[in-house]
């Protein structure tokens, strides 16, 4: 009896440590000493082997067991369940309750649970559940944590609350199942609410918080955009000792709250600090720059990243392109592309999609088709990137032809593809086939009818001149138009100078939106157009008292594949600020003279919006960010141009953060030059064909 309790305890003590060669050891001493049909020693050689992931050991023992009983069961259960094999666990289960007469324990129905939440069978878990109340073990704590787990991970949180709240006695992975479960489910305010009551609870509970408790909490502030208490939880962790230093997952939480909540020199300052940094990190600062509109800043971090040699996934390299697209920067989204040919990360859908969405937002529709068409494995998002990037480019049946394409090849198209197909019919004005597939939509009771798709139609109603119907509309939506609506309709009214509907529209709009300057800014402009001049003064002086101001303008072009950037008011921080400026005054003479030009003539009758002199009127609309970036451009072209003693037509791509100005609207309508622009929500690109001085033919509408 003492041999057979020392091997036991020998055997658990190798479980412990996953001592696989002593345990084997082992193994073979209580087979010599004939303990081989022992039913405990066996329990435990199945833990052993388990523990050891060894389970075809565990499974070899278990089989050749004359009698089993609830331990060898939930033995060998457990053991699959922490190598991650959750369904062999749940056969296991389920043959347990078919062949044996053991009856599951807590533990047996706590593993059953846990591996329903890894293969995310809720139902399945549910009826477990149901088999814990009948038993009688509802109150035991690994049940109570292993049903908040379940629960909070399939987002059924007021389900996880429950059992949460009816639990005897709460631990610490029951704390931090419900804090993650609001977390991820999106409720961060409950999730730090209930961490305050488990901090006022921690002497009658085990209510410690340790790394898991504050991956969640910064998940949750993350969410709530809380900068305040995403500080005092890093606090928090410092008073605590937790560092971030070794912890990838609490250093990435960390920077990803400073990110979201706008502290772009605190997630720098602690981004800096770190020795070893892996992609996801250098992605959440580059990305944060981005969306604060620091390009410079983001571009500056991607070369740090490019040069650091940490390798990226699809995911990451998708997310990088993003950043690309989204600031049309298309030598570096080449760069990119030329990365990922070499790379098994070019093989990534995510990846295809990005690059194909850039060059679209780069003017390069080509080649985006191209790289759409090498896509092996498209999705629902590659047909709905095209769609939307050729609606842009005001190819409405190239759209409509790509969608029809979609829908032959068996791809269904959801509610966002039926809305770039909406706006790709409004942009090429296709006021039948945008109202047909409209009535498509609202018909289908698949595809959820959104406001966006209502926007798409006012804003082709509002092209039209149809600005009545479109109030109409307007008025039988089944949810509440949203601001994007209302701005829908209020841009309509500034080009069909509609000042009575206009006043309407922006009065409904500046009450929905009042802190938006960019609503205040299209009103004030309806009023001016109309020499309303009272009205628009009203409009700006409410603007003043609420202190809005309207967000500054930023414009890029790259030259000698190196990006420009230019800010709005008079940047004169240009090297070569002096020489783009004369250049620029040269092209004004020579458009004067050929062409009439006016400076501050922007609307279409010539209405002047600016009360001062002309030649003022001319300097100050020379130092705007997108002719700055124009004048760099000629000044280098001009210059190369001499140095290679050839004059050719090129393409100058100029992009801006905000709608390109109506100076270069104005130059649409010359004869010298051709100029459209492709306007997105926040971003525009101005692309002007620009014939050589040896070259008198008339610049093409591209």
């Amino acid at each position: 009896m003492e041999r057979r309790k020392m091997l036991a305890d020998l055997l658990r003590a190798s479980a412990r440590s996953a001592a696989i060669r002593g345990g084997v050891q082992l193994h073979g001493a209580l087979l010599k000493l004939g303990f081989g049909s022992d039913t405990m020693l066996s329990n435990n050689l199945v833990d052993m082997y388990a523990k050891c992931g060894k389970l075809d050991m565990a499974c070899e023992v278990f089989d050749r067991m004359p009698e089993r009983n609830v331990v060898s069961w939930t033995a060998l259960m457990v053991g699959f369940l922490q190598q991650g094999d959750a369904r062999e666990c749940l056969r296991l289960f389920g043959a347990m309750w078919r062949l044996s007469e053991a009856a599951p324990n807590e533990f047996t129905l706590s593993a059953t649970l846990k591996a329903c939440g890894m293969v995310g069978d809720t139902g399945a878990g549910v009826c477990v559940h149901g088999g814990c109340v009948r038993m009688g073990f509802e109150g035991h704590g690994v049940i109570a944590n292993s049903l908040v787990l379940l629960y909070s991970k399939s987002g059924r949180v007021s389900d996880a609350r429950r059992v949460f709240d009816g639990a005897a006695f709460r631990n610490l992975v029951a704390w931090n199942a419900m804090i993650s479960g609001y977390a991820h489910a999106g409720h961060g305010r409950d999730a730090l609410l209930i961490f305050r009551e488990m901090q006022q609870r921690r002497d009658k509970e085990d209510g410690q918080p340790d790394e898991f408790t504050f991956a969640s909490l910064l998940k949750a502030c993350s969410t709530l955009g809380a900068a305040r208490e995403g500080a005092q939880v890093h606090a928090a962790m410092a008073i605590r000792g937790v560092s971030t230093a070794s912890n990838a997952i609490l250093t990435g939480a960390l920077l990803d709250v400073y990110v979201k909540c706008r502290c772009l020199p605190a997630a720098m300052q602690m981004f800096d600090r770190l020795g070893k940094k892996n992609a996801i990190q250098w992605t959440t600062v580059i990305i944060g720059h981005a969306q604060e509109g620091q390009v410079k800043e983001a571009l500056e971090l991607f070369g740090r990243f490019w040069s650091s040699g940490v390798r990226a996934d699809g995911h990451i390299m998708s997310s990088v392109v993003g950043v690309f697209a989204d600031f049309a920067l298309m030598e570096q989204g080449r760069q990119v592309h030329c990365y990922t040919v070499k790379d098994p990360t070019g093989q990534d859908v995510l990846v295809a999609n990005s690059l194909v969405d850039m060059y679209l937002k780069c003017g390069l529709s080509d080649e985006a088709e191209r790289r759409f068409r090498e896509t092996v494995a498209r999705n629902v998002v590659s047909w709905t990137t095209m769609i939307n990037g050729l609606g842009k480019h005001g190819h409405g049946h190239e759209a409509i032809d790509m969608f029809e394409e979609m829908r032959a090849e068996s791809v269904e198209p959801d509610e966002v593809a039926y809305l770039a197909l909406l706006s790709a019919c409004s942009h090429s004005g296709l006021v039948e086939e945008c109202r047909q597939y409209f009535s498509i939509i609202r018909q289908d009771r698949r595809l959820g009818l959104r406001a966006e798709h209502y926007a798409c139609m006012v804003d082709l109603l509002g092209r039209a001149g149809e600005l009545g119907e479109a109030k109409d509309l307007i008025a039988t939506m089944p949810m509440a138009p949203t601001v994007g609506v209302w701005q829908t309709l209020l841009g309509a009214c500034r080009v069909h100078k509609n000042v009575a509907v206009g006043r309407e529209v922006g009065d409904t709009l500046l009450a929905m939106d009042g802190d938006n300057p960019a609503n205040y800014v299209m009103l004030s402009n309806i009023f001016a157009e109309a020499r309303e001049w009272r009205e628009c003064q009203r409009v700006r002086d409410t603007m003043r008292r609420r202190g809005l101001k309207k967000q500054g303008g930023c414009s890029w072009v790259e030259v000698g594949k190196e990006t420009h950037f230019f800010y709005g008011g008079g940047d004169d921080v240009h090297p070569r600020f002096a020489d783009l400026r004369r250049m620029l005054c040269d092209v004004e003479r020579r458009m004067r003279e050929l062409l009439g030009y006016i400076p501050g003539a922007v609307t279409g009758d010539g209405t002047q919006l600016h009360d001062v002199d002309e030649e003022s009127r001319a300097e100050s609309l020379r130092v705007h960010s997108e002719r700055l970036a124009v004048g760099l451009w000629l000044l280098h072209h001009h210059e190369h141009d001499h140095c290679e003693g050839e004059g050719k037509e090129e393409v100058i791509r100029v992009y801006k953060n905000l709608r390109v100005c109506e100076l270069l609207d104005a130059v649409d309508l010359e004869p010298e030059w051709g100029v459209w622009h492709r306007a997105d929500d926040e971003s525009a690109s101005s692309r002007l064909v620009i014939p050589s001085e040896e070259n008198s033919m008339i610049g093409s509408k591209l």
